[in-house]
């Protein structure tokens, strides 16, 4: 099986370098700059599972897919930010043909539409991982925890022959993969835990513990969640109980640490995922039930869209 993994950052290129290791057929489509330096130094991680270095690993530019010089991949694994998805999808789509599966695992929902649009939604999959992972002044990945999961399923819930093959695939591989049956509700699950850690600690400027530890701060999140999670049952895909109060466990844990990576972009004033993760999930709690009140959602995506603005006045 011939894997395409879309870029070579923190969360594609963890999961890409493991598959070589393992002696999969990898190659990473990365821009020349990148492919550049990939060909000079190598690609290198620094990991609890284990540290890895590829001397040369196969890359390939969207100027060499275009031109018919990369050949035909089995499976693209899409990983990449939401505010390059567009991008993303023009570079890849000339490594999609007949029998190639798409495998995202963005978080949110509004990908599967863009994907399904340009490929035709019998050629994704659903998918969601769990990883702690930064790129290094050097380009170096430096994954920092020893969870590192990668699920995937068909979108209906069946069991089928390019599931197994992919099972097959990432076997032995340094990172927890998983088959799931019920994968969009999973994906629903994780967006509605997100958006409320993104919402609130963005808004808040401060972790789950500062936030639980001010006066009004729990109430503010349990009410964040109950509106993501609202959404969510209204388009079909209720959080399950058990999955719910884990959330809300984590969610409103005294003194935890826990932030949301979109704070630290914006603490770094860097790119942000606004309207993937904040503005999507309140369009369709809108089309989903037009009278629904959701002043916290609301609230956490002015202050984001506000961010934005300043970041783009300010040139940065």
């Amino acid at each position: 099986m011939r894997v395409l993994v879309v870029g070579a950052g923190a969360t594609g290129g963890y999961y890409g370098a493991r598959l070589a290791e393992a002696g999969r057929d990898v190659t990473f489509l990365v821009r020349p700059a990148r492919a550049d330096r990939l060909a000079a130094n190598g690609l290198s991680v620094a990991s609890p599972l284990g540290d890895l270095h590829i001397p040369s690993p196969s890359t390939v530019t969207a100027g060499a897919l275009a031109d018919g010089r990369g050949g035909a991949f089995d499976l693209v694994l899409l990983s990449c930010k939401a505010y390059d998805l567009d991008a993303a999808v023009s570079d890849l789509a000339p490594a999609v043909r007949e029998g190639t599966t798409v495998l995202p695992i963005l978080n949110g929902m509004r990908h599967l539409d863009v994907l399904d649009a340009r490929f035709g939604a019998g050629r994704v999959l659903g998918g969601s991982c769990s990883i702690v992972a930064t790129l290094g002044p050097a380009g170096e990945i430096r994954h920092m925890s020893e969870f590192c999961t990668l699920t995937c399923g068909e979108r209906d819930g069946t069991s089928t022959p390019r599931l197994a093959a992919i099972e097959a695939l990432m076997r032995e591989a340094r990172f927890q993969p998983r088959l799931s049956s019920a994968i969009t509700l999973e994906m629903w699950e994780k967006w509605a835990f997100l958006a409320t850690l993104a919402g609130a600690t963005c808004l808040m400027r401060g972790s789950v513990g500062d936030i639980v530890g001010a006066p009004g701060g729990r109430a503010f999140i349990e009410s964040l969640y109950d509106e993501c999670a609202a959404i969510a049952a209204a388009e079909g895909f209720a959080p399950r109980d058990k999955v719910a109060a884990q959330a809300r466990a984590m969610l409103t844990q005294e003194g935890s640490p826990v932030t949301a990576s979109m704070l630290r972009d914006i603490e770094a004033r860097a790119r942000i995922e606004a309207d993937h993760i904040i503005g999507d999930l309140i369009a369709r709690g809108r089309r989903a039930a037009p009278a629904a009140a959701l002043p916290c959602l609301e609230r956490a995506y002015t202050h984001l869209k506000t961010y934005e603005a300043r970041r783009a006045r300010e040139g940065a």
